[in-house]
């Protein structure tokens, strides 16, 4: 199993990106997303990504988590390079291997609460661990919602539902795509700390872009992007830090 150090401990790694590269278009329509970015990600552990509008952050998600090619470079998700993939073996790395929660809580509404949750396996034909099924229901607090459909659920019902269903086929990482992006505060900061609490107490590896310096905080890393490229990296943030960051970012580009 590969392994980083991070921080002077050795770290298993979950997922890693080598000299990654995404160019959309060509000639004067060229645009580099992601410029040679080189990057671990923690077993474990919960990492933000963050950058302004335009800096490659959610490429470079989609790009690691198997949902986008890339134009040259390498991914893995454990040992597993994704380039020498085809697509079947793909479809089935994101199937079994990672888990997806988006700003769009994407739930079927014509299922219950625990239909929706189980979705993934019963497609692929697995029975879920029922015990583990029952740990990660009662940790987001859903045991007495079970059997209501969506239009039933509030907005943080409905994204706690979406991660359970992340959670439930034990993934080796998950990835979350601004998935407090269309909930209050409360119902966000719910969501962040059963995503932290499952790093925690599960073990899970959870990797999130944020354009939020509050949802960041709940991370055990941050590592910033501009400009298709890696410009910082932030261990037990704080807003107050995660803020000061950008702050000094947009700085430069001001006087740039």
């Amino acid at each position: 199993m590969t392994t980083t150090s991070i921080a002077g401990r050795a770290t298993a790694v979950a997922a890693r990106a080598t000299d990654l590269s995404k160019v959309y278009g060509q000639g004067e329509t060229r645009v580099i997303a992601l410029d040679r970015v080189s990057v671990d990600f923690g077993q474990a552990e919960f990492t933000a990504i963050m950058g302004p509008s335009g800096s490659g952050k959610s490429t470079l998600m989609h790009c690691v988590a198997g949902l986008d090619s890339f134009s040259s470079g390498s991914v893995r998700i454990g040992d597993t390079e994704l380039g020498s993939l085809k697509d079947k073996q793909l479809t089935k790395l994101r199937r079994d291997k990672i888990g997806f929660i988006f700003q769009a809580f994407n739930l079927l509404p014509t299922l219950t609460a625990l239909e929706n949750i189980t979705l993934p396996m019963d497609i692929a034909g697995r029975k879920a661990d029922k015990q583990w099924l029952d740990t990660v229901i009662g940790m987001v607090g859903l045991s007495g919602r079970l059997g209501h459909r969506p239009s039933q659920l509030s907005g943080g019902q409905q994204q706690r539902v979406a991660v359970a269903r992340a959670l439930a086929s034990k993934p080796d990482i998950i990835f979350g795509d601004e998935p407090t992006g269309n909930l209050d505060s409360r119902s966000g900061a719910e969501v962040l700390g059963f995503l932290r609490n499952s790093v925690r107490e599960l073990g899970q590896t959870v990797v999130m872009v944020t354009h939020d310096p509050v949802a960041a905080a709940y991370a055990d890393r941050v590592v910033f992007l501009a400009d298709g490229r890696i410009v910082d990296d932030l261990r037990d943030p704080t807003a107050d830090s995660v803020l000061d960051r950008m702050k000094r970012f947009d700085a430069k580009g001001r006087t740039s």
